[in-house]
């Protein structure tokens, strides 16, 4: 198999060839067709997320094909399309796994971060976190479902039922998002750095009543706002849109620090609140809700050689919609 790996702190990732791996018990090797790229496969090759495994292949926005399957395991077949997500194992044993949480399991592994993923040509995946994906659509297209879809997706149900809804980073995810949002019939009010007129105008190609910068109040007071953008000074600036008992959610595994602010931005019953991860019925309500909605993804597809490249653009934010790599 083929690879771009991360080696060690602040390095390039580096292409390497490995011998393909075998499926252990309840596992299944997925050969690659697509593996989209997220800010958090950035964290990761930044270092900005602790506890990260030497070397690692990053990648969990995966698309392939049942290869071979492991011991035990009876709900894929080889030839199978698979996605393979952020979550890629769970213990099903911790108070948080029995009580239907286990998105905040006390020792999970996760794709790309602390088991290889999928910024190569072949990745193991535990079985129960391989989602069946059927045969409708493009795998480049289907892609950003697995992360920026699915995060968005458990981000916006945790916004409640937001009839004006903020969504502050307009990238994968807010992209995604928007259209889920406009199809269920909330407003949509997209936040891009000062200046990104291609994101604005691209959010209100996609249904937002309203575009605009991040610093920018909207025209009326927000129901809820997500923030998808990694920046912790937009915590105070989408407490500041919201209504009383607004919500603020915060839909980032990382964030910089979150400036200090008056307590009368929380006041009046405004809650914030963060997103963790995923649970398996996440992905199984998305990708129902996805086909319904007929989720159309902006994509751009990339030879796996170039990810130094392409994570440099998205470091840059110069990537408009979800970049993906194809092997």
């Amino acid at each position: 198999m083929d690879a771009m790996v991360l080696t060690a702190p602040g390095t390039s990732l580096q292409w390497q060839s490995r011998d393909t791996p075998q499926p252990g018990d309840g596992e299944v090797l997925v050969t690659v067709s697509a593996c989209g790229v997220c800010r958090t496969d950035l964290h990761v090759v930044d270092g900005e997320l602790p506890n990260i495994r030497y070397p690692i292949i990053p990648g969990h926005e995966i698309v392939g094909r049942v290869a071979a399957v492991g011991a035990g395991v009876t709900t894929h077949q080889i030839g199978d399309r698979v996605g393979i997500p952020w979550l890629g194992h769970t213990c099903g044993l911790c108070r948080y796994c029995r009580g239907g949480m286990e998105n905040l399991c006390d020792a999970p592994l996760f794709t790309g971060y602390t088991r290889d993923g999928g910024f190569a040509s072949h990745a193991i995946a535990d079985a129960r976190y391989a989602f069946p994906l059927g045969e409708a659509g493009d795998d480049v297209a289907i892609a950003p479902l697995l992360c920026a879809g699915l995060i968005g997706w458990r981000s916006l149900a945790i916004a409640g039922d937001a009839e004006r809804l903020g969504i502050y980073g307009f990238g994968a995810a807010g992209h995604i998002v928007a259209q889920v949002a406009r199809w269920q019939g909330r407003q949509v009010y997209a936040f891009t750095r000062g200046g990104d007129v291609a994101a604005q105008d691209f959010a209100r190609s996609l249904g937002a009543v309203w575009a605009g910068a991040s610093e920018e109040q909207p025209p009326q007071p927000l129901d809820a706002a997500i923030i998808y953008a990694p920046v912790g000074s937009l915590v105070p600036a989408a407490l500041k849109a919201v209504r009383k008992g607004g919500r603020v959610v915060c839909a980032g595994i990382h964030m910089s620090d979150i400036p200090s602010f008056p307590y009368d931005l929380l006041w009046e019953e405004r809650q914030l609140v963060s997103v963790a991860n995923l649970t398996r019925q996440d992905g199984v309500d998305f990708l129902e809700v996805a086909q319904q909605a007929s989720i159309r993804t902006e994509t751009h597809a990339f030879p796996l050689r170039e990810a130094n490249t392409v994570l440099n653009k998205l470091r840059a934010g110069e990537l408009l919609g979800a970049a993906v790599l194809v092997p």
